[in-house]
């Protein structure tokens, strides 16, 4: 379990410094909300290290008895990827 962590750490790390990297190139906002996806999708796995580590407390917030906070982390990142993906189709 432990190497897995790495390895999610690792790659998403290379994956979110090219994501910041293609900001700096680009300012399209298809590109832009890609990014906000990639970075997002990246706290969402340091959060889960840190749950899983002990250093941050369970979120108690519930909504619709899910936890609020990894229900955002899972929802969000793709709410970005899906606007991105309707910017890209609009245009053509």
């Amino acid at each position: 379990m432990r190497n897995l962590f790495i390895i999610k750490l690792v790659v998403g790390g290379i994956v979110t410094f090219f994501s910041i990297m293609l900001m700096s190139k680009t300012r399209d906002s298809a590109w832009m909300t890609l990014v906000i996806g990639f970075l997002l999708t990246y706290a969402s796995i340091v959060y889960d290290l840190m749950l899983k580590l002990g250093v941050l407390p369970s979120s108690t917030i519930q909504l619709f008895g899910l936890p609020l906070i990894p229900l955002l982390f899972t929802v969000v990142p793709n709410i970005f990827f899906i606007i991105a993906f309707i910017i890209m189709i609009s245009r053509k």
